[in-house]
């Protein structure tokens, strides 16, 4: 793994805002503009590291869905901040229907230097983002700047097979609806929608757009409806699960949920399941269930215990995203515990290229590994300043 810089090509802005990245810059809090997508410099990684990635994302999936699994059996939803009970039986539901359900994809973040085992920070299951950008304009960066060389990068062709192979569990008579809130003021959820309704559609999908705030209610039907007053079978929602639960209509979600089976009136992708996955009591979860694993830093819930006095910690909100919330304690701190619930992980500073800090974010399509993007911060934590760099493997 080593970090190269380079040229940034010629009017680079038209290009990959031509090829679906319409967010190409970040404003800054001095109201400056500056590179969100950022060529002048690329990740190279060998061969053999990216098959161990890969390896190492597999492994990390499966162990995933084994903590999803102990959680329902051992009824630990408190443990994620589920107390509700008609959510929690939906969830339960949901997973031990996933087999009938749509699943389509995640994304891992890790901490990767080239030199040891990759380690899981956190795993986005339900609304992953930075998906357009690692799928499409890197890919035809690499074939501009790099022709015949290789990426980490399979995306676009398993989500286009992930939904053929899906779509015989779609309920029939009407599309498959595309949804994100309107609210997104960047363009960034706009466009991962965009691109995932566009996947569907080069599988012989049936597709149409909606936003959140436009999906309504037919108290008649009790059923959901869109601007037309046609029913919403089934829905892509770029919007988390714990979102929709607490909405004015989140009731509604749960009376008429499909939880496969034909049993309810409305499918929704992500399934109700990736509430076990999207939230960082997972960290904690996991570490109980593979102690030592060399993927994994150690996590608990009831306080950062002696990762204090040891190595330092990082407290994270439950829920959250673009570093919403973290906070980071280096050894020796007096230890904190938060009111609201938290997961308390081992400090294991992301490395630093140049003075980057870089995350590495792994998919997962379908269950298996698909490709790589590289976003670098100025700071400990990955926020919403990140920058998104490009990879070959040479």
């Amino acid at each position: 793994m080593e970090r190269r810089t380079t040229e940034p090509r010629p009017d680079w802005q038209r290009t990959v805002e031509a090829q679906g990245l319409i967010y190409p810059l970040t404003r800054y809090p001095d109201d400056s503009l500056r590179p969100y997508w950022d060529e002048s410099a690329y990740y190279v990684f060998s061969l053999e590291e990216v098959e161990a990635l890969e390896e190492a994302v597999e492994e990390l999936h499966g162990m995933c869905l084994a903590a999803a699994a102990h959680i329902v059996e051992q009824n630990r939803f408190a443990d994620l901040g589920i107390t509700d009970p008609r959510v929690a039986r939906a969830v339960a539901e949901a997973w031990r229907r996933r087999a009938e359900l749509p699943s389509l994809y995640g994304r891992f973040d890790l901490r990767y230097d080239g030199t040891g085992p990759a380690k899981l920070l956190e795993y986005n299951a339900d609304t992953p983002t930075s998906l357009v950008e690692a799928a499409s304009p890197q890919w035809f960066w690499m074939q501009e700047r790099f022709p015949g060389a290789d990426q980490w990068n399979s995306l676009h062709e398993r989500l286009v097979a992930a939904w053929e192979k899906q779509s015989a569990l779609l309920p029939p008579g009407g599309p498959l609806y595309f949804a994100h809130s309107s609210v997104d003021e960047l363009g960034e959820d706009l466009m991962t929608v965009a691109y995932l309704k566009e996947t569907a559609e080069q599988a012989g999908l049936d597709t149409d757009w909606i936003s959140m705030e436009e999906i309504g209610w037919d108290p008649l039907s009790r059923r959901f409806v869109d601007n037309g007053l046609r029913f919403i079978r089934s829905c892509f929602k770029l919007y988390p699960w714990e979102w929709l639960v607490a909405d004015r209509f989140g009731g509604h979600v749960i009376d008429t949920l499909d939880n496969g089976g034909g049993t309810g009136s409305t499918l929704w992708i992500e399934p109700a399941w990736k509430m076990l996955l999207s939230n960082k009591a997972l960290l904690a979860i996991l570490w109980e269930l593979y102690p030592d694993h060399p993927n994994l830093l150690p996590a608990h819930l009831d306080g950062p215990r002696d990762l204090a006095h040891t190595t330092g910690y990082v407290t994270k909100p439950l829920l959250g995203r673009e570093g919403e919330g973290v906070t980071v304690h280096q050894p020796g701190a007096e230890p904190v515990v938060r009111e609201e619930p938290c997961c308390y992980q081992e400090l294991a500073p992301l490395p630093s290229f140049d003075g980057n800090r870089v995350v590495l974010g792994a998919w997962v399509v379908a269950d298996e590994s698909a490709g790589l993007g590289i976003r670098e911060s100025s700071g400990l934590v990955t926020d919403e300043y990140a920058r998104f760099l490009p990879h070959v493997i040479l």
